[in-house]
């Protein structure tokens, strides 16, 4: 099944979204300059989200991409509702009384997000006020506990991550009467997602990530050369480091069961994820929410079996990594993706490709032609073949789509090849999930000029 380039181009471009930093918004100059997202299902329906959003009360800008597994009922609960924990978590104690007093009297709330959304990206209407009641919940804690200490970034991003979690595990608990929400919550709360989260202040970039989506600064070098600077680690057996954590939380007659053929308990490919109570509760909590909930439940085979070797939970944290940044004019964007591009790219090559793409300009690699006595026709061939691959590089308005192009077409020479991105494309369902994953992608694009100024002032 053969698709043309056109098909090609409106199946790459379906879920493409860009946004443009206003030059100055009033408060400061950004040192944002905009970003570029796109998404490419493999799953149906796809499993990842994304979110993008601009803090109102304090500064930064928020975005993340999330991968849901077990289902995108995760995925998509935490996609909505992380960065309102986030940007409490950020705000002053008067701004948050200044918002309770609001509620108690039923005046109009201050805005706290301004969301970057594209339109298929999906709000739960019918769950919205029961997460707004969990949010409230949250901001009136964090003014009871005033310190009068103004909140460290790092700090509010790990409270933010925690938190969430466990109300995604309480309401699951509590339940709800009504029974639409009472399914919706029990399917957060049994589904999970990885996340990986930036927020940009100045020249201050933080990354929380728990799971194994990643953050990759790209770096133009002083030759024009493009490098690439991991901004996050992946939480799964590939990271010594989170193997050894995971055992060090658990008995020592454990560890042979801990991590099996490079999972959680034989079962989990990332050691840190929002929801995926079935590692986290006991198995009698787990027995009785089951047991109490709608039947829709019970003929959910996921949620019935316990995992094995099931002694000592909770075997898995929501609490993310995080990881400062001070950014530099040299630092030219940054790269947010679900594990789907990073199965099939490296990130050398993702900086390479990514930061051409921005400026337009290609390091040419010198043609190989491997010794073989080459025509002078062929040659002709060779170089008429790579100006039309330039040409046609640029056909792209959105650094992500650029990127899911090569990560889904390219040929053994790092060339995009239509024939091999067609038939990826014209797989059907059953089959794409095996050849790829979900994809998911926010490029966001730094203003050197404004990072100079700053790091002058500073």
């Amino acid at each position: 099944f053969y698709l043309t380039p056109p098909q090609v181009n409106s199946i790459l471009k379906a879920n493409e979204y860009s946004f443009k930093v206003p030059e100055f918004d009033g408060k400061n100059v950004s040192s944002v300059l905009g970003f570029d997202s796109n998404q490419l299902p493999a799953n149906a329906p796809i499993e990842d989200r994304r979110s993008a959003a601009t803090c109102l009360q304090t500064r930064g800008m928020l975005l993340g991409v999330f991968d849901g597994h077990a289902g995108c009922a995760c995925a998509q609960a935490v996609s909505e509702r992380l960065f309102y924990y986030i940007a409490v978590s950020l705000l002053p104690h008067e701004t948050l009384l200044e918002i309770e007093n609001a509620v108690e009297s039923g005046r109009a709330l201050l805005p706290i997000l301004q969301w970057h959304k594209h339109p298929n990206d999906y709000f739960s209407k019918e769950a919205s006020k029961l997460y707004f009641n969990s949010l409230r919940t949250y901001w009136q804690e964090l003014i009871d506990l005033n310190s009068g200490e103004t909140t460290d970034v790092k700090e509010a991003l790990i409270n933010a991550f925690k938190r969430l979690d466990n109300d995604i595990s309480l309401e699951a608990q509590v339940g709800d009467p009504n029974s639409f929400l009472n399914y919706l919550v029990l399917r957060v709360a049994f589904s999970g997602a990885t996340a990986c989260v930036a927020h940009v202040d100045g020249v201050d970039l933080h990354v929380a990530n728990t799971g194994d989506s990643r953050a990759m600064l790209g770096v133009q070098e002083e030759d024009g050369s493009w490098s690439a600077v991991n901004l996050s680690y992946d939480h799964n057996a590939q990271n010594e480091r989170e193997v050894e954590r995971v055992k060090m939380e658990h008995p020592k007659s454990e560890e042979k069961s801990l991590v099996k053929q490079d999972r959680l308990l034989g079962l989990l490919m990332p050691f840190r994820a929002f929801g995926d109570v079935k590692f986290k509760w006991s198995i009698d909590l787990q027995k009785r929410v089951v047991e109490s909930g709608p039947d829709q439940l019970n003929d959910n085979e996921y949620t019935k079996f316990i995992p094995p070797n099931y002694h000592t939970p909770p075997y898995l944290t929501a609490e993310p990594e995080v990881i400062h940044h001070k950014l530099r004019p040299q630092d030219k964007f940054l790269v947010l993706a679900t594990d789907g591009l990073w199965e099939t790219m490296h990130r050398q090559d993702v900086a390479r490709i990514v930061g051409e793409y921005l400026t337009g300009v290609h390091h040419q690699q010198p043609i190989a032609v491997g010794g073989y006595k080459v025509t002078l026709g062929q040659m002709h061939g060779l170089l008429t073949e790579r100006r039309a691959r330039i040409s046609s590089v640029f056909e792209d308005q959105n650094a992500a789509t650029h990127l899911i192009r090569h990560a889904v077409g390219n040929n053994e020479f790092g060339a995009v090849d239509h024939e091999r991105l067609s038939k990826m494309l014209s797989l059907p369902e059953e089959l794409a999930r095996m050849y790829r994953d979900d994809i998911t992608i926010i490029v966001v694009q730094f203003n050197s000029h404004v990072i100079g100024a700053c790091q002058n002032e500073e």
